[in-house]
């Protein structure tokens, strides 16, 4: 066991009386130490509860023999953060977790680790811990929230926030906006809809190092509460069968993610954390298998914000594993691969039949025969831009207007609330890339509040940064090369014609290569955004979005 090399013998009675003074019995130092990572706060909703899911994670890991060790994460509200310099912290925190949980593990050996995340960058972060680290690690992560209710309707958090657009265009009071801000988050889970948060969470159950239903059963269940004594009984499985997660995170499981991602039509910003994961186990995903796996794979759930249903309804239907299952019907689903339950992916989806075609379409008859998510390339974005296709409306599929330019969120927001942004415009929000924000913040202000406006079939927007998963419309994000790395983003001009041509993949701007080389000529670039702290030294080490923004 890793932990030996710090509690036995002679040389471990220092540890040992360390154990001694919290209590420990010489019975539990001699057992395996498995690390409860737990990201509880009292600043996110999906996170409030995570001290009942750890709880019931340290009696699986006592209830097989282990000895549970909880220690925190941090973990960073990204619906409090959007739309202020906060937003700047949420993916550059994705590192800190992951370093974090190393520094923990390796300092105190041990042997293996429960992992209980929720929301947006602490999911990746923490599967980037466990790929990096390759000791026995389970996922469990907090669940959905429930869908709110006003007037008969089920609403959710982008609801709340495009009610925002709507009330600025004086289309409903200050007190329904309340109303809404009320009713839109029930109670504790991640936000009800296919957001970061719960694409993330599916598709960890989907790589394999998170059971069954991870991504679905409820935050506020039984079932979640069962699901986390689970995770702690297979981490021990796993130490004994000498399971670890690089066995898990193989091309095929990161295949299959991208599978499930295109069929759910998951946030744009899985195409980010996908290849950061994948990277900690020494796998390179390149864009292009994203486009070429869409291409092969049909749209068969259509969940909030690309369509009315939530997380509780995709989980009644029989969740992920029969996702998975109805995939299996055209092969798409790579079935012999090994998942933390120790058995193997086609195992545990056998017997997961669809349970109401409404929710979960059947493969023969999807809502469309190709994926959620598209990526984009031309000169404005030759190493790739992405767009969730499934939320974008018929009309704005092939678009062409003249660019609106804006260096920074702020700027684009002031100029919609203003009645700056007419019919046909293409919004460019740029110098909010990985390095140019830094921290690629989301842009769910100005996208809702183009939506909430009634912009949404209208109006693109594109950005070098990154959309929410709560967005919706024509919203085309990880432009690359972003701005501050002198991509063809940060010389266009106010009046250009940017050409978007979704069905064919195009995302160009109509200029000579004279008159861009000319303006390289002229293009003076901009002082960094944040010059002292983390985020200075983030800005110097990261990488693109196209290669998932790591640090190197």
């Amino acid at each position: 066991m890793k932990s030996d090399i710090i509690k036995k013998g002679a040389k471990g009675a220092p540890a040992r009386s360390l154990f001694y003074g919290m209590g420990y019995t010489r019975e539990e130092i001699d057992r395996p130490i498995i690390g409860i990572v737990n990201a509880q706060n009292e600043i996110i909703p999906g996170h409030m509860h995570l001290d009942r899911i750890a709880e019931a994670a340290k009696i699986g890991v006592a209830m097989a023999g282990g000895t549970p060790v909880e220690f925190p994460a941090i973990g960073i509200c990204d619906g409090i953060a959007m739309g202020h310099e906060g937003m700047k912290y949420p993916l550059a925190s994705r590192e800190l977790i992951a370093d974090s949980i190393e520094a923990m593990a390796i300092a105190h050996g041990f042997d293996g680790l429960v992992l209980i995340p929720n929301c947006d960058k602490i999911v990746p972060g923490m599967m980037m811990a466990a790929a990096r680290l390759n000791i026995p690690s389970v996922v469990v992560s907090g669940g959905p929230m429930r869908a709110g209710k006003y007037q008969g309707q089920d609403i959710d958090f982008s609801t709340c926030i495009e009610k925002v657009g709507t009330f600025q265009k004086g289309m409903i009071s200050e007190e329904e906006l309340e109303e809404v801000a009320k009713k839109a988050c029930p109670g504790c889970g991640s936000c009800s809809g296919l957001f970061t948060a719960n694409s993330m969470n599916c598709l960890t159950e989907v790589l394999g190092l998170g059971l069954p239903y991870n991504g679905t059963a409820m935050a506020h269940s039984g079932e979640r509460i069962r699901l986390a004594k689970y995770a702690g009984m297979k981490v021990m499985e796993c130490l004994q069968k000498d399971i670890k997660p690089r066995d898990i995170l193989t091309i095929k499981a990161f295949e299959n993610a991208i599978t499930v991602d295109m069929a759910m039509a998951g946030s744009s910003n899985t195409v980010l954390h996908l290849p950061a994961i994948a990277y900690e186990a020494g796998i390179e995903l390149n864009l292009d298998l994203f486009d070429e796996i869409s291409q092969r794979t049909p749209y068969l759930t259509k969940l909030s914000p690309s369509g009315a249903h939530h997380m509780e309804d995709l989980h009644m239907a029989g969740g992920i594993p029969a996702l998975m299952k109805e995939l299996t019907k055209k092969g798409l689903i790579n079935e012999d691969i090994v998942t933390v339950t120790g058995l193997s992916v086609g195992e545990n989806i056998k017997t997961s039949d669809v349970k109401d075609y409404n929710v979960i379409k059947p493969i023969d008859n999807p809502y469309r025969n190709k994926g959620g998510l598209a990526i984009l390339r031309g000169n404005l974005a030759p190493d790739g831009a992405v767009v969730k296709e499934s939320a974008v409306a018929e009309e704005m599929m092939v678009h062409e207007g003249p660019a609106k330019i804006y260096n920074s969120e702020e700027d684009a927001v002031n100029a919609i609330f203003g009645g700056k942004i007419k019919k046909g415009d293409v919004v460019v929000i740029r110098y909010e890339g990985p390095k140019g924000g830094p921290g690629m913040r989301e842009m769910l202000s100005p996208t809702s509040a183009i939506a909430g406006m009634g912009l949404d079939k209208d109006v693109a927007l594109l950005t070098d940064g990154r959309f929410s998963g709560a967005t919706r419309g024509a919203a085309i994000g990880h432009i690359s090369p972003e701005a501050m790395e002198g991509g063809l983003i940060a010389l266009i001009e106010d009046g250009d014609i940017i050409k978007i041509d979704i069905p064919n993949k195009k995302l160009e701007v109509n200029l000579s290569e004279e008159e861009i080389q000319e303006r390289k000529k002229k293009y003076v670039k901009p002082e960094p955004k944040v010059t002292r702290g983390y985020l200075a030294r983030y800005a110097k080490l990261v990488t693109s979005a196209n290669t998932g923004a790591v640090l190197k």
